[in-house]
């Protein structure tokens, strides 16, 4: 297997980790064709199908991809695990690396504006997960890493000077964040989760591929026990 992102390969991305579903393929950092889910029930019985779709739209064959890029959670637990799945079985039919990128750091790429991004998911009721990062001709650094907690948890912290909050939670509880004193950014709506990956590894071109795909798996955050009892 190849284990060097180029400018010039081709790569498929994809991210189930929310409630819309995405999927790109993209020649370096330039995003050829996308396609989103709007439904998460529909994401275990629609993501091959998308991909395909995706593939014929930019007229690239399977064969010819040089690797994955996969958003690794936080989010919906099935979900994440659908897109895992889904990589782990094309990287060993294709023979092609997988790079594993946090869901979180996706969202912060997605956005256009804010040199320091936090991106929060939803985790039902007042929970979220969250991250900062901080965004710059030097690539992305990761100033708080992803984890779990109550939305006042994570406004009541030490936030860092000129964040922007962005992701699915912070449009969802935008009056209360913008209430705390700080700006909620939208992403463009032709703007998904899987064009956050290709900007991510377009920034960071020296992030490494994971070692061993077999054994790998992806950031829950929280086990799959803790999950249900957080949203019963």
């Amino acid at each position: 297997m190849s284990a060097g992102f180029s400018a010039e390969s081709m790569y498929l991305s994809l991210d189930t980790s929310g409630a819309t579903g995405s999927v790109a393929v993209s020649s370096g950092g330039d995003v050829l064709a996308r396609g989103v889910m709007t439904r998460r029930a529909e994401h275990a019985s629609g993501l091959l199908p998308l991909i395909g779709d995706v593939l014929d739209e930019a007229g690239v064959e399977r064969d010819e991809l040089s690797g994955l890029l996969v958003g690794e959670g936080p989010g919906s637990f099935t979900g994440v695990r659908v897109a895992a799945a889904t990589s782990k079985g094309l990287s060993r039919a294709l023979e092609i690396p997988v790079w594993a990128i946090s869901s979180l750091a996706a969202a912060a790429m997605a956005v256009d504006s804010g040199a320091i991004r936090y991106a929060l998911f939803d985790a039902r009721a007042e929970r979220v997960y969250g991250a900062c990062y901080g965004i710059g001709g030097a690539g992305v650094q990761t100033l708080v890493p992803p984890h779990g907690g109550e939305l006042r948890q994570v406004l009541d912290s030490d936030v860092p000077p000129g964040v922007v909050f962005v992701g699915e939670a912070a449009e969802k509880h935008e009056a209360v964040i913008e209430g705390a004193g700080f700006a909620v950014v939208h992403a463009a709506q032709d703007v998904s989760l899987a064009d956050g990956l290709v900007r991510y590894l377009a920034s960071c071109p020296h992030e490494r591929p994971v070692d061993e795909i077999g054994s790998w798996e992806p950031a829950y955050v929280r086990s799959s026990s803790a999950e249900r009892l957080w949203t019963t």
